[in-house]
């Protein structure tokens, strides 16, 4: 119902769905492949397997970590979990980047890139990914109603991932190999970013060990989140209504 009303807001509709993402991807395209002139090969390919999972993580946390401060009239009158308006959030976003990842197969298919069994790894990424989107989000969402300046950090956030993940450059040709190897191993998104592109682009297995430990340090992230966010349920109606 919320994405229908969404859709209906806008003359596009649903097409904002592909629409938005790929003028993101067209304005970093023109910066970086016609102004700057990179050398990456298939940098579109490139970017748009960098870009469009990023815009899944970033809508998704940023919006769902306002989520409970938005629905305070709601939480005032019933007392329901709090995890459901993050999550419900979260799942719009879901549905969003389903469309948005079979554009992106196209665009691979077009650009010479046929599915193989290697793909199928492409399941576990995503489940990985989903779980950090989660864990995130449900951080943000108990954050922010004690504090709504995390809003401002969370923004900036995105933006220091945006420039440090690997986006619209290549981690593997820093030139640093143990520079590359501490940027996979300690930032999550780099290392997520870079496994799809190892799977859809080059056919190459991803790192199991560095999918483990996400699942690990993400898994501990959401059990501590929703034993907060249960334990505080009550505090956080106070919080959100008295914002």
């Amino acid at each position: 119902m919320a994405l229908q009303s969404e859709a209906s807001r806008y003359y596009f509709g649903y097409f904002w769905w592909i629409l938005e993402p790929l003028l993101f991807v067209a304005v970093f395209y023109l910066v970086f492949s016609v102004f700057l002139k990179t050398r990456q090969e298939d940098f579109l390919v490139f970017l748009m397997c960098g870009k469009l999972p990023f815009i899944w993580f970033s809508k998704s946390v940023s919006q769902a970590s306002g989520s409970i401060m938005a629905n305070a009239g709601l939480i005032g009158r019933i007392d329901i979990p709090k995890t459901m308006f993050p999550m419900a959030i979260i799942q719009e976003g879901l549905y969003k980047q389903s469309m948005v990842f079979l554009l992106l197969f196209g665009v691979l298919f077009v650009y010479g890139y046929t599915p193989s069994l290697l793909w199928l790894w492409l399941i576990p990424i995503m489940a990985v990914y989903y779980l950090m989107i989660v864990a995130c989000s449900f951080a943000g969402a108990f954050l922010v109603c004690f504090m709504r300046d995390f809003t401002m950090f969370i923004s900036l956030g995105m933006m220091f991932l945006m420039f440090t993940s690997g986006i619209f450059w290549d981690v593997r040709e820093i030139g640093s190999p143990a520079m590359t190897d501490a940027i996979l191993t300690y930032n999550p998104m780099a290392f997520i970013l870079d496994a799809f592109r190892q799977v859809l682009m080059y056919n190459v297995t991803p790192n199991l060990l560095g999918l483990s430990l996400n699942v690990v340090a993400f898994g501990l992230l959401l059990a501590c989140m929703i034993f907060l966010i249960r334990k505080n349920s009550q505090l956080l109606a106070l919080k959100s209504l008295t914002a």
